[in-house]
């Protein structure tokens, strides 16, 4: 075991490494200049709505908006906590700005995936509507590549239960029982009442779910994260220089802190921005091809801010959060949640660590929420309609035993099935995006895109 442990390191640091951030964030600065700076340009579009799309009408399962929030449920997690501060603790303050450059180029990324979701779904005898990277790569690249499409599948499958259920529920389970002494069996019995009532009520439940629970969790975290900012608001300007700066220059060691070179602070900031928000991935799209939205790039401009909203803002909080209190350059060398409960805590008093505590205990559970709606739809890809039911009750059980187990092994393998399943996801997006740009001409002279199957039906 021990070696298969060992082989599983090596392989997720050399899957994770630099060719992996050169592919995904390469694919996203090409798509920003095919696109010329479309998701740019629309932004302020997609912004305005995301408020239409609460009652967006057409074919599909759930509204625009309840999309939305459920692909932020995926995405908004601990990686949003955790992650900004194990960036900032290895490659330094500068590691944020490569954070926000990522997103940036990120956002046409997961604009490109939507869009191809969104034009080649299709409903699924059962009437379930069904899209992502394996129907676009099949039904877009033709029989030949179905490889690629079965590949995305079974690794999004694998990812699903590791990095989105039994790692998620983990994390409750420990968090509630460091900070408030709960043991782990009630944590483990409380989420699957709960994941039971929501997971089993199918997508319409999950999408009304995340679409009450997300927006607020996140202004919770936002509003408590500014409190902290404005406490230091004499420090902010020089904080956002300093970032700017230090993504430049090499940081010098201080306090804990053991110095970083500015490859380190590229690496780190790219890497973690890529972890938090999933350009590049192909997950959120699967969220997105369920949409009651029958225009393909007005969905697409919606879902790009999935990417902005994760990383430009929620992530912004905690690095600010960290950098204005100056915990980063503790002689305790904290790191991950540590260092954003010590900054909160400095702040505002033992309160802010368990506000903190409370922020990501919701949302590494809507996290689970929302990767079940990316591993069901890959079942179904693979098995069909009747393996929905199955893999939600295989789902759910499995959220009680992640919060009961050491999960070594599963990190592992999760973090392995995500770098896998973004290979078949990008391939599928390069070699189509011609399309993309097609599409997105044709809205700009129309104001509307057929799907696949509508344009088939025209050229009969």
């Amino acid at each position: 075991m021990e070696f298969f442990m060992d082989f599983l390191n090596s392989f997720s640091g050399f899957l994770w490494g630099p060719a992996m951030l050169v592919l995904l964030v390469g694919t996203g600065i090409y798509l920003t200049l095919g696109l010329k700076f479309f998701t740019f340009r629309k932004m302020p579009q997609g912004f305005a709505g995301i408020w239409k799309g609460r009652s967006s009408s057409g074919d599909g399962e759930i509204s625009s908006f309840n999309a939305l929030m459920t692909a932020l449920s995926g995405t908004i997690g601990t990686g949003n906590i955790a992650g900004v501060a194990t960036a900032i603790f290895l490659g330094g303050p500068g590691a944020l700005f490569w954070m926000w450059m990522t997103a940036l180029v990120g956002m046409a990324t997961k604009f490109s995936e939507i869009l191809l979701a969104m034009y080649y779904r299709q409903r699924s005898p059962q009437g379930n509507y069904v899209g992502g990277a394996m129907y676009f790569i099949e039904r877009g690249l033709g029989p030949k590549y179905k490889f690629l499409s079965v590949l995305f599948s079974i690794f999004c499958i694998c990812a699903c239960f590791g990095t989105g259920n039994m790692i998620q529920s983990n994390t409750v389970a420990e968090s509630l029982a460091s900070n408030f002494g709960v043991p782990n069996w009630i944590s483990a019995l409380g989420l699957f009442a709960v994941a039971a009532v929501v997971i089993l009520g199918g997508i319409q439940r999950i999408g009304n779910f995340a679409g009450k629970v997300v927006p607020l969790m996140a202004l919770v975290y936002i509003l408590v994260s500014l409190t902290v900012i404005i406490m230091y608001a004499d420090r902010v300007v020089d904080v956002f220089i300093y970032v700017v700066d230090d993504a430049f220059t090499p940081t010098a060691a201080q306090g804990g802190f053991a110095g970083a070179t500015v490859m380190m602070a590229i690496r780190y900031g790219m890497a973690r921005g890529v972890f938090s928000n999933e350009a590049g991935l192909g997950t959120a799209p699967i969220a997105h091809a369920t949409a009651t939205n029958n225009c393909s790039v007005n969905q697409a401009m919606l879902g790009m801010l999935d990417t902005f909203i994760d990383t430009i803002i929620v992530c912004s909080m905690t690095g600010f959060a960290i950098l204005v209190t100056d915990l980063w350059r503790s002689p305790e060398a904290l790191n991950g949640v540590a260092l954003t409960t010590a900054a909160f805590d400095l702040a505002l008093g033992g309160i802010g660590g368990k506000l903190v505590t409370i922020c990501l205990l919701f949302f590494a559970f809507t996290t689970a929420l929302g990767w079940c709606v990316y591993g069901e739809r890959c079942a179904i890809y693979l098995f069909g309609d009747k393996a929905l039911m199955p893999f939600r009750l295989i789902y759910t059980l499995a959220i009680p035993v992640g919060a009961l187990v050491q999960l070594d092994l599963v990190w592992l393998i999760a973090d392995c099935a995500n770098a896998l399943m973004a290979i078949p996801n990008l391939i599928g997006v390069l070699l189509l995006s011609p399309l993309v740009f097609r599409l997105v001409k044709e809205y700009n002279a129309t104001g509307k895109v057929h799907t696949f199957d509508d344009e088939q039906e025209r050229k009969k």
